[in-house]
């Protein structure tokens, strides 16, 4: 079976049951509030959140869970605690559906993921800018 097209979030959201359109409606509104001028998008058929055409956080609705991505180790060891609840696999963060959104910690990873976007992005620029003649 082919996976839908999604041209939109707010078209990706509407395909959801309901209650998962809640809890990811509310993610996104985290997400958009922490990376001002990030550029959503569908990447991969899922919700995203780009910077400069660079990839940020990533947020999809599954059946018993809602995912962030990506994960990494730097991300992990710095939210050790936070995520201790949380089941984490390949690049993945799990969050059960039944539980509420824990905002405080989504906050947290977007504003980790943009500054190492930023960063990198800064450092490439400045690669690119002493290699010029």
């Amino acid at each position: 079976m082919a996976m839908p097209r999604f041209e939109s979030v707010d078209e990706y959201l509407a395909a959801l049951p309901e209650p998962t359109q809640r809890l990811l409606r509310r993610v996104r509104v985290v997400i958009r509030k922490t990376v001002p001028g990030g550029a959503e998008v569908i990447s991969y058929g899922i919700p995203t959140v780009k910077l400069d055409g660079r990839f940020v956080l990533a947020f999809a609705g599954w059946k018993a869970h809602y995912s962030l991505y990506p994960s990494n180790a730097r991300l992990v060891a710095k939210f050790k605690r936070a995520l201790a609840p949380y089941e984490l696999d390949k690049g993945t963060i799990r969050f059960p559906l039944t539980e509420p959104v824990p905002v405080a910690l989504i906050e947290g990873i977007a504003r980790f993921r943009a500054a190492e976007v930023i960063a990198k992005t800064s450092a490439k620029r400045a690669i690119a800018h002493r290699k010029k003649p």
